[in-house]
Protein backbone atom coordinates (compact mmCIF):
# COMPACT_ATOMS: atom_id res chain seq x y z
CA UNK A 1 0.00 0.00 0.00
CA UNK A 2 1.07 3.21 -1.13
CA UNK A 3 2.73 5.59 1.92
CA UNK A 4 0.21 8.64 2.80
CA UNK A 5 1.40 12.11 4.01
CA UNK A 6 0.09 13.09 7.85
CA UNK A 7 -2.51 15.45 6.08
CA UNK A 8 -4.19 12.69 5.19
CA UNK A 9 -4.94 11.55 8.61
CA UNK A 10 -5.26 15.09 9.68
CA UNK A 11 -8.14 15.47 7.62
CA UNK A 12 -9.40 11.84 7.96
CA UNK A 13 -9.41 12.62 11.66
CA UNK A 14 -11.14 16.18 11.40
CA UNK A 15 -14.16 14.06 9.23
CA UNK A 16 -14.15 11.74 11.39
CA UNK A 17 -14.91 14.15 14.07
CA UNK A 18 -17.35 15.91 12.63
CA UNK A 19 -19.27 12.78 11.37
CA UNK A 20 -19.69 11.51 15.28
CA UNK A 21 -20.94 15.01 16.04
CA UNK A 22 -23.63 14.93 13.60
CA UNK A 23 -24.66 10.98 14.31
CA UNK A 24 -24.82 12.34 17.72
CA UNK A 25 -27.21 15.23 16.91
CA UNK A 26 -29.17 13.32 14.72
CA UNK A 27 -30.20 10.40 17.73
CA UNK A 28 -31.49 14.02 20.01
CA UNK A 29 -32.92 15.18 18.09
CA UNK A 30 -34.98 11.94 17.01
CA UNK A 31 -36.11 12.49 20.48
CA UNK A 32 -36.05 16.51 20.72
CA UNK A 33 -37.21 17.71 17.21
CA UNK A 34 -38.29 20.91 18.10
CA UNK A 35 -34.86 22.07 19.67
CA UNK A 36 -33.94 24.92 17.48
CA UNK A 37 -30.59 25.18 18.79
CA UNK A 38 -29.75 21.34 18.22
CA UNK A 39 -31.34 21.72 14.73
CA UNK A 40 -28.91 24.50 13.53
CA UNK A 41 -25.94 22.86 15.17
CA UNK A 42 -26.96 20.26 12.85
CA UNK A 43 -26.89 22.20 9.94
CA UNK A 44 -23.71 23.75 10.89
CA UNK A 45 -21.63 20.47 10.82
CA UNK A 46 -23.24 19.35 8.01
CA UNK A 47 -22.24 22.22 5.76
CA UNK A 48 -18.54 21.73 7.50
CA UNK A 49 -18.52 18.26 6.59
CA UNK A 50 -19.33 19.15 3.17
CA UNK A 51 -16.57 21.58 3.24
CA UNK A 52 -13.88 18.80 4.92
CA UNK A 53 -15.04 16.29 2.25
CA UNK A 54 -14.80 18.61 -0.64
CA UNK A 55 -11.26 19.36 0.60
CA UNK A 56 -10.16 15.94 1.27
CA UNK A 57 -11.18 14.50 -2.35
CA UNK A 58 -9.75 17.14 -3.94
CA UNK A 59 -6.09 16.11 -2.37
CA UNK A 60 -6.78 12.67 -1.74
CA UNK A 61 -9.82 11.72 -4.15
CA UNK A 62 -13.01 10.37 -3.62
CA UNK A 63 -14.43 8.80 -0.18
CA UNK A 64 -17.34 6.97 -1.28
CA UNK A 65 -18.55 5.66 -4.39
CA UNK A 66 -22.09 4.97 -5.69
CA UNK A 67 -22.88 9.13 -6.49
CA UNK A 68 -21.84 10.62 -3.35
CA UNK A 69 -18.50 11.62 -4.77
CA UNK A 70 -16.92 13.43 -7.96
CA UNK A 71 -14.28 11.47 -9.91
CA UNK A 72 -11.52 12.63 -11.51
CA UNK A 73 -10.66 11.29 -15.01
CA UNK A 74 -9.46 8.92 -15.31
CA UNK A 75 -11.92 6.87 -12.86
CA UNK A 76 -9.99 7.23 -9.39
CA UNK A 77 -11.86 5.21 -7.25
CA UNK A 78 -9.67 2.08 -8.15
CA UNK A 79 -7.02 3.14 -6.89
CA UNK A 80 -6.29 2.41 -2.95
CA UNK A 81 -5.97 2.90 -0.46
CA UNK A 82 -9.89 3.66 0.27
CA UNK A 83 -10.90 5.62 3.47
CA UNK A 84 -11.70 2.47 5.29
CA UNK A 85 -8.07 0.62 4.96
CA UNK A 86 -6.47 3.20 6.41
Amino acid sequence: MKQLPAHYYEIMEELQAVDFVIVELTLYLDTHPDDHDAISQYNMYVKTRKQIKKKFEKEFGPLTNFGYSYSNYPWDWKDAPWPWQV
